[in-house]
């Protein structure tokens, strides 16, 4: 006798038996009692959910005959007359299920709408069910609109997708649309402990809590996994054989990483991602077990009545991680958990992703001792700092307010200010901040002279690097036009330098200002420009080692371009093939041979194999770390290289462009040459 599998011996037979679906339950429910029927149903939902039990039992209540043969529409079918037993075993000829992901053209529809013209042969009612239907063709959906919106009196029909929103809204308009929801891991828990206690399969109740999760809101994937429990334990449920199974992570990790990051130790943070490491555990299952108990932790923060929960024994532990842990870690945490799935598969390492997604934790968290150092104030804002007398003058301030009548000095510090200050003119904006002012060798009046206008000079590092443009300026500093400009080196006229030392402004003897000369233009010739010079082509020289081809080197260079002009490998496995160098072919068998560690992964070197494999090159594949020479991508270099200097040969033995640089003076802007 074959075995029948839990998620088909245990399918619901009436809508007594159904679980997770009151709503829809409740409504077909009383519309079969009231004998108010539509005449099309459209049931939506994700796998597992019952769109297509509650199909069949449908068919069932509007087709039941009873026990006795009398029966009529009702919400409770008998399951034992024929037309109930017929429809379970999918024989009934008034039940039509048609699969739309593989009859999803015009002619399937049309096919199934001729039998529609046909009254019922042993029912009462015709019914079509047409599962997965947002797969039918615009075509297919346009030529059921007009029986779908006036069948026949005896015919219905059941519309099941997952993803109505590919449904046109013209089939919407036209059916009562019922959306079954993912069922909750409790409802789950909870009938897959009926069915195990049915079968006399012992279960531990963590065991069931792991596939209840693992199922995610689907009874069928639940029981097909409970199938997969039972057959791994040897017909019992044990939490470390389901664990393993199911490759999930064990709390007690969890818990450990969370206590550590609560406390702010890093190390035992570290060493658990290490352990997690060593047994093989999966680095997104940690993250996505950690975002459960966070979850969890987050709403006995919020509602601390919920923590206690008698059947749950990990609900004492989510409580303590919950007191330790403030309530805006734990949030900042969760996030970052959410976040770090998305980052394994960018990582090389996925447990280096998973330890750097738990580390940004106590990065974002600040120790209460580490403050930011206040700077002092120095200087009282109340009153001026005393001036002492000194023999010889000192630096001058870069600038300061107009000449004013001074005092004597005094031999002692002045404390405060004089009752009635010498009124001072208005100080002239300065180019730097204010100093102390230095002390006065003598009280008599002084001036210092304004700050000669400073060189403008390029600096030494700028002057040897190319210049996007070359900006040519007058002695006046302003920009002159370019058309006739001459590119030479930097020169600056005399009168503008600075001495070398002059790393401070000094104090100077009064200097009498002169009036400007004016000069008439016929008399001085215009000043000379200032020209920034840009640096003069080079032609290119090859860079690196030259490639030493080999003739393994040319047979996958020609594989490499192969795969990428077919696009059979892109991204990594693609940068793994091109920084790869053939070292030996047997048969089947070659053996690459990369420089870098990152490159060698396990999902890049299977998927590399497979394409070669599909293009007839090689089954096998083997991929060492060592030294390389002769690649796709060192040579795809040298040929780039070569293009280059056959491009800029062209360029410069070319007649006109050497006539401008010879007669007009014309220079070839650096990196501007391109091969075509």
């Amino acid at each position: 006798m074959s075995y029948l599998v839990l998620a088909r011996k245990y399918r619901p037979r009436n809508f007594s038996e159904m679980v997770g679906q009151e709503h829809v339950v409740q409504a077909l429910s009383n519309a079969l009692t009231q004998q108010r029927l539509h005449h099309a149903y459209l049931f939506t939902g994700t796998r597992g959910v019952g769109k297509t039990t509650v199909s069949r039992i449908l068919a069932k209540s509007l087709n039941c005959q009873g026990a006795d043969g009398q029966g009529g529409i009702t919400a409770t079918p008998c399951g034992v007359c024929a037309a109930c037993t017929e429809i379970d075993s999918g024989r009934f000829p008034d039940y039509t299920e048609l699969d739309a992901a593989s009859n999803r053209g015009v002619d399937e529809v049309q096919g199934l709408l001729e039998q529609a013209v046909y009254k019922p042969v042993q029912g009462r009612f015709k019914v079509f069910m047409i599962d997965e239907v947002h797969m039918l063709t615009n075509t297919a959906f346009n030529a059921m609109l007009k029986t779908l919106e006036e069948p026949p009196e005896y015919l219905k029909f059941v519309l099941a997708t997952t993803d109505p929103q590919k449904v046109p809204m013209t089939v919407l308009s036209r059916c009562l649309q019922f959306n079954l929801r993912p069922m909750a891991p409790e409802t789950v828990l909870d009938h897959l402990g009926q069915v195990l206690a049915a079968e006399n399969v012992p279960a531990e109740p963590q065991a069931l809590r792991l596939l209840a999760r693992a199922a995610r809101g689907s009874m069928r994937d639940a029981l097909s996994l409970t199938d997969q429990a039972i057959a791994f334990g040897s017909g019992q449920l044990l939490e470390a054989g389901v664990r393993q199974m199911l490759g999930s992570v064990d709390r007690s990790y969890v818990f450990r990483l969370i206590a550590a990051l609560a406390e702010g130790d890093g190390r035992s943070v570290v060493e658990t991602a290490d352990a997690l490491r060593l047994n093989g555990l999966s680095a997104a299952s940690t993250l996505e077990e950690m975002a459960a108990v966070l979850q969890r932790m987050a709403v006995v923060q919020a509602v601390p009545q919920m923590a206690h929960d008698a059947s749950d024994p990990e609900a004492s532990e989510i409580a303590r991680l919950a007191d330790v842990m403030p309530a805006d870690e734990t949030q900042l945490l969760y996030s970052i958990c959410l976040h770090g799935r998305a980052e394994l598969g960018l990582a090389p390492d996925e447990y280096a992703a998973l330890t750097m997604a738990l580390l940004r934790l106590l990065a974002f968290k600040a120790p209460a001792e580490k403050k930011t150092p206040a700077i002092a104030d120095t200087a009282p804002a109340a009153a001026p700092r005393p001036v002492a007398p000194a023999p010889a003058p000192g630096p001058a301030p870069a600038a300061v307010a107009a000449p004013a009548p001074m005092p004597a000095p005094a031999p002692a510090p002045i404390a405060a200010p004089a009752p009635a200050p010498t009124p001072i003119a208005t100080p002239r904006p300065a180019p730097a901040p204010l100093r102390a002012a230095a002390p006065l060798a003598a009280p008599a009046p002084a001036m210092v002279a304004a700050p000669a206008p400073r060189q403008r000079v390029e600096p030494a590092a700028a002057q040897r690097q190319p210049m996007p443009e070359a900006v040519a300026f007058d002695t006046d500093g302003d920009a002159i036009g370019m058309d006739s400009v001459e590119f030479a080196p930097l020169e600056v006229p005399p009168w503008e330098s600075l001495p070398s030392d002059a790393a401070e402004p000094v104090a100077r003897a009064p200097v009498q200002r002169l009036a400007p000369v004016e000069h008439s233009p016929e008399s001085e010739p215009a000043p000379e420009p200032i020209v920034v010079a840009r640096p003069a082509w080079t032609p290119s020289e090859p860079s690196g080692e030259p490639v030493a081809t080999t003739p393994e080197g040319d047979r996958w260079y020609a594989a490499v371009q192969q795969l990428i002009a077919s696009e059979a490998i892109t991204a990594l496995v693609r940068e793994l093939a091109l920084q790869s160098q053939l070292m030996h072919c047997e048969g089947d068998h070659w053996t690459l041979c990369v420089q870098r560690q990152s490159l060698n992964q396990a999902t890049a070197r299977e998927r590399l194999r497979a394409a070669l494999a599909e293009a007839g090159l090689a089954q096998q594949l083997s991929v060492e770390i060592g030294a390389v020479s002769d690649t796709p991508a060192r040579r795809n270099a040298a040929a780039a290289q070569q293009r280059q200097r056959v491009a800029e040969e062209i360029v410069m033995n070319d007649p006109l462009v050497q006539t401008l640089m010879r007669e007009h003076g014309a220079r070839i802007v650096p990196g501007s040459i391109k091969p075509a």
